[in-house]
């Protein structure tokens, strides 16, 4: 643990040297299903024009338009397309009758970290993807918005939180950090919004190795599961490794149909 964080300093000074001088901003994207020749990507399940619910699905490291449909390694459970639409199809199975009141965007509008390299410590990444991401959502016109962040995709949304409440009216009402190395705060008070933050990782995600910490840029603060940070627990039971969250059968994916259809009490209620 302790070697894991005086890490920290160094990658933060390799960085300054070896980092990229400048970030270019990543445009909005249209609410429809689209890849984009620059590498990023869209993908909507239902119809957001009239959902009364909308969840925006956040990936992580080395999620790229090339692989958003097949999964990194080719492993399916890894693609925000094939994630998208296993919650559209858990949340109408929850409630029939709903159906058509949720709609479920996964969200590749801006380039994340390849690989676990200086910049997948950094947040500079993740800060040009929380500006694209308040971009996006200014498009979105559903009544509420759930914001589910996988792994890095939880950094950009911690990023993105403190602008959310004045920025979109308090429509984004929940957000959710799986797999996380951290959302860029010690607590969940620190994100600055109104929305419900709710965290869950599995037993045996790796991602439960990293020191929760953030020192000199480096690292991206307390686990969201931790205690302290204060967030409320997402049932994560049959998850298995880091990209398990969305497989049929699973807790962690019951519970975010749950909060899709605004089942909170469902959401949170834990089997094991």
């Amino acid at each position: 643990m302790l070697r894991r964080l005086f890490a920290l300093p160094l990658i933060a000074v390799l960085w300054s040297v070896l980092g990229p001088a400048q970030v270019s901003a990543v445009p909005a994207l249209a609410v429809h299903s689209a890849r984009y020749a620059d590498g990023l990507a869209v993908e909507v399940v239902g119809d957001p024009s009239t959902a009364a619910t909308v969840v925006v699905l956040v990936p992580g490291v080395d999620t790229t338009a090339a692989n958003f449909d097949r999964g990194l390694g080719g492993v399916q459970r890894r693609a925000p397309a094939w994630q998208a639409r296993q919650l559209a199809a858990r949340a109408a199975t929850l409630r029939p009758a709903a159906a058509g009141r949720v709609a479920v965007v996964a969200w590749l509008g801006y380039h994340p970290p390849r690989g676990l390299r200086l910049a997948a410590v950094r947040e500079d990444s993740a800060a040009t993807g929380a500006a694209a991401l308040l971009r996006f959502l200014r498009d979105v016109p559903a009544p509420r918005i759930v914001l589910v962040g996988h792994s890095y995709g939880s950094t950009v949304i911690g990023r993105a939180a403190a602008r959310l409440d004045a920025g979109l009216g308090g429509r984004v009402t929940d957000v959710v950090a799986l797999g996380s190395p951290g959302m860029g705060a010690g607590r969940a008070a620190d994100l600055h919004t109104t929305a419900r933050v709710w965290a869950g990782t599995a037993a045996g995600d790796w991602t439960r190795r990293l020191p929760g910490a953030r020192l000199l840029g480096a690292g991206h603060g307390t686990h969201p599961t931790d205690p302290a940070f204060g967030a409320l627990r997402l049932p994560v039971g049959g998850v298995t490794g880091h990209d398990g969250y969305f497989v049929p059968g699973t807790e962690s994916l019951d519970a975010l149909a749950a909060l899709a259809i605004g089942d909170l009490d469902a959401a949170a209620r834990h089997d094991h």
